[in-house]
């Protein structure tokens, strides 16, 4: 069953009502009483359906059993069965005790991109079930669900208004003179950002950010916005719990500027989280923004998190930026959770080069968040491995020598247009077990210590962890994935037959096994102790480049854990003064500690000193 959560007091009609107009009215201006008067008529319509409306109490938000798996809806098949049944039969079979939440990738009619141009936001792929299959996956644990809200497929019907004219869709879309200025607009990608369509009123062009099949809404329009809010309410209503805000960096545009993270931007998702806050406490709004690790953060809603608050954060929690010791802290008020997208690249950056040094910066610059407001961390999702996150990490030469070994393990690189024009690095495509099968001076014996290193050191870190089901899998690059639908990003993208998955996991001395079996043994130690809870204290402890040391805690009890790391190929010296004395508990083999002298390659530990 899904783990309880509330928030400890919804917002009353009242409070929620005040809080609405503010945003409208830097949003909407003028129309702004009108877009309230409309939105309080489309939750009125709602309310009897959410099934956590009303909801109080102190339950928490997360707990340290909160663990995620990610997967398509067709990661797993099985003949005639629908694969939403599939998963969920492999669930309760596998991982019974696993996972509290699933993150289903986008399961609706699509035309690219495996599912992020979506046609009908409200319907399943029939080539995966259906919405009741979902709902049971909700009985499960936690739904987690994308609202894909920058753009649309073009074969949808909004789209199909505009090319005739016809309302809604006729306004949803953004047209834009090809002559204008855009230089300064942020890409993701190399593709042409605006797309010429043939319309009965001639040649337009429309914004698209990410290809010309996914063609980006015009929230400039309140009809866009309450269109949207409504899909978001009907996803709760189908048990969803996590609501994913899909390339949401890149929602507003105003020529002129980056039209990345503008403030118009950051007050949508305000009116989200104030609006999931009202109608279903508990429900938990994430980001997915794959940007340099500063503007990441600021999804978080607090202000005062960039320049001088940030550093002011790290040390007290409270948001306050110096001079303001008097003043209320920061409240957040836009998402729960943010993905820590500097993880993969530095994690992998770590585990070929040796040197540990600079994932630990990374980590001490984490700010310690005020409560409501959490990371999820992950090695590997459906995307690739992120290179803008490294930004200002790594220099461009190590950037370099990281992507070049890429391509060495059998990966690509996925390029983005700079405001230059430029083609640059945007991401590695490969799957995370072939990513770490060596360094940098080649293959190695050491893929699966390397890759299981790589999973202790993100099960461990503060926040929730988000496995991708190809790392629980140890699955192989897709090359004939990529030759058959000729995207990059296919190479992670398997698709698994569930016999011959099943074969693998109970046949002897495969990869898969091992790393199936050593995983969800971790997990199972990972839920039970308390010093993993996502609001735990973390700290970076002092030690030689070839170790990662976290210390998660003190608890009000006392009990704190040492994660250790040695992340490299080499057996390393264990010398911390931190370990002098008895009482440590190895918690991954659940017996008392003795002292060793050195660590094997690529072996963690996990030491408990109980309160």
């Amino acid at each position: 069953m899904p783990l309880p959560r509330s928030l400890a007091h919804p917002l009353d009609e009242a409070a929620f009502g005040a809080r609405a107009r503010e945003h409208l009215d830097l949003l909407y201006g003028p129309r702004r009483e009108e877009v309230l008067r409309r939105l309080l008529t489309l939750l009125s319509h709602h309310r009897g359906a959410m099934p956590t409306a009303g909801t109080t109490g102190d339950a928490p938000l997360w707990s340290e059993r909160d663990q995620w798996l990610i997967a398509y809806g067709d990661s797993l098949n099985d003949g005639d069965t629908p694969p939403l049944a599939v998963l969920r039969d492999f669930l309760e079979a596998r991982l019974p005790d696993s996972f509290s939440g699933v993150h289903v990738l986008p399961f609706f009619p699509w035309s690219s991109d495996d599912g992020f141009s979506v046609i009908h936001y409200r319907e399943v792929d029939p080539a995966l079930g259906d919405w009741s299959h979902l709902r049971r996956l909700a009985e499960h644990g936690d739904l987690i669900v994308d609202l894909v809200l920058n753009h649309v497929s073009r074969e949808s019907l909004w789209f199909v208004d505009y090319l005739s004219g016809s309302l809604p869709g006729r306004d949803y879309f953004i047209e834009m003179d090809p002559a204008t200025d855009l230089s300064a607009v942020v890409r993701p990608r190399s593709s042409p950002l605006l797309v010429p369509v043939p319309t009965r009123r001639g040649t337009r062009h429309l914004w698209a950010t990410f290809s010309e099949d996914q063609i980006d809404l015009n929230f400039a329009n309140p009809d866009v916005l309450l269109e949207f809010i409504g899909i978001l309410l009907f996803y709760l209503e189908q048990g969803a719990r996590v609501i994913r805000l899909d390339a949401i960096a890149f929602l507003w545009k105003v020529p002129g500027t980056p039209c990345v993270h503008l403030p118009e931007t950051h007050e949508v998702v305000r009116l989200l989280r104030a609006v999931v806050d009202h109608m279903a406490p508990g429900t938990l709004l994430l980001t997915e923004t794959n940007v340099p690790h500063r503007e990441n953060l600021s999804y978080f809603g607090l202000d005062r998190l960039t320049d001088g608050g940030l550093e002011q954060l790290q040390h007290d929690g409270l948001g306050r930026s110096s001079g303001e010791e008097d003043k209320e802290p920061a409240t957040p008020d836009e998402a729960h959770l943010v993905y820590q997208f500097p993880l993969p690249p530095l994690l992998l950056h770590t585990l070929t080069s040796g040197e540990a040094a600079t994932l630990a910066r990374w980590l001490e610059s984490l700010p310690a968040l005020p409560p409501g407001c959490s990371y999820v961390n992950f090695t590997a999702s459906h995307d690739g491995i992120g290179v803008r996150p490294l930004e200002g990490w790594l220099p461009d030469h190590e950037v370099e020598a990281l992507l070049e070994l890429m391509h060495r393990f059998g990966g690509f690189v996925s390029m983005r247009t700079d405001p230059r024009g430029q083609d640059i690095p945007y991401e590695i495509n490969i799957t995370w077990f072939e990513a770490m099968k060596g360094t940098r001076r080649g293959a190695d014996p050491w893929q699966v210590e390397r890759f299981l290193c790589s999973q202790h050191l993100m099960l461990a870190l503060q926040g929730i962890p988000a496995l991708y089901v190809h790392s629980l899998t140890a699955t192989l690059n897709d090359l004939e994935g990529v030759e058959r639908s000729g995207r990059l990003r296919a190479i992670n993208r398997r698709r698994w037959q569930r016999r011959e998955l099943e074969e693998l996991l109970d046949s002897r001395n495969t990869p898969t096994r091992e790393v199936f079996l050593a995983l969800t043994r971790r997990l199972a130690v990972r839920r039970r102790e308390p010093c993993f809870h996502p609001d735990a204290p973390q700290r970076v402890v002092p030690a030689p480049p070839a170790l990662l040391v976290l210390e998660r805690g003190p608890l009000a009890d006392g009990r704190r854990l040492l994660a250790i790391h040695n992340v490299t190929d080499r057996r390393q010296p264990l010398e911390l003064d931190l370990l002098d004395g008895p009482g440590w508990i190895d918690l991954l083999e659940d017996v008392p500690w003795t002292r060793e002298a050195s660590l094997a390659p690529y072996r963690s530990l996990w030491l408990l000193a109980p309160g």
